[in-house]
């Protein structure tokens, strides 16, 4: 038997070919498509909880639902629409900054869907009534008209909150006291009759910047926001609305700032009066 020819001396060894054979176990026995399936499953069963949750809860409970799940919204909305002032300087058809929901409406009055007409039920319906009707009253004279950018109005879960606030050129009280100034009182004249026709109790929360006393005085920030609350609740007694109406008065002083960066800013100085549904 011959054996294998030869190289010759300056001849190169034959080239030595490896191959390898990758083996893919599984074929359709694999488990990849076991986790697609599963996450199709779990997508279906979420899907029919949420049909079965819309045909069977109400109008009341889905908003309750929903705003569990999204708590900041609250916060964001109160923060945002008609931070620039409701009557003054914007419209309140102006486009809101805060998330809304597919086929609606948001502006700095409220969120409400597009089919949506009001009613004495309706939050839609009754913070538009206000602001229409605390509007013509403003615009009864120039010096309201001046004033009304010192109110903000907003549809909050409590109810629509009128806020007053305080800024470089006005302020609702004399300095470090619970006297009203004139205009102040003009103010709240407009916003008594604009609250009086409307049902619901009301609440009135009186706040103040982080200017300190000086040392010595009786007087604080505490004592100083809960005798503002309460000079605003005897002057809107004195343009219609009833006493029994009131249903909590309070001072938070400097605990719930408007300019959070700048605690001595005016417009931490502020009232707000919230309507409940």
């Amino acid at each position: 038997m011959a054996g294998p020819p030869k190289r010759g001396k300056n001849e190169p060894p034959a080239p030595i070919i490896v191959k390898k054979v990758t083996v893919v176990a599984g074929g359709h026995h694999g488990g990849a498509w076991k986790v697609a399936y599963a996450d199709f499953v779990t997508a279906m069963m979420a899907f029919f909880l949420l049909m079965w949750l819309l045909g069977a809860t109400t109008e009341k409970q889905r908003k309750g639902i929903a705003d569990y799940f999204t708590p900041t919204l609250v916060k964001m909305k109160e923060g945002s629409a008609g931070s620039n002032g409701l009557l003054g300087g914007s419209s309140i058809t102006d486009a809101d900054n805060y998330p809304n929901r597919a086929g609606q409406t948001g502006t700095k009055s409220m969120t409400i869907p597009r089919d949506t007409t009001g009613g004495p039920k309706d939050g839609g319906g009754k913070i538009k009534r206000m602001q229409e009707t605390l509007q013509k009253k403003l615009d009864k004279s120039d010096a309201m008209r001046r004033l009304a950018r010192q109110v903000k109005m907003v549809d909050t879960t409590e109810g629509v909150r009128i806020d007053l606030v305080d800024d470089a050129q006005f302020a609702m009280f004399r300095l470090g006291t619970t006297v009203l100034t004139p205009e102040a009182t003009e103010l709240l004249m407009a916003i008594g009759q604009t609250i009086a026709p409307e049902a619901g109790t009301v609440t009135i929360r009186g706040h103040t910047d982080a200017v300190p006393y000086r040392p010595g005085q009786m007087a604080n920030n505490w004592s100083l926001s809960a005798g503002r609350a309460e000079a605003t609740r005897q002057s809107l007694m004195k343009n219609g609305i009833t006493e029994d109406r009131f249903r909590r008065i309070e001072g938070v002083a400097d605990r719930e700032l408007l300019i959070a960066d700048n605690p001595h800013d005016p417009r931490n100085r502020r009232i707000s009066i919230v309507v409940a549904p």
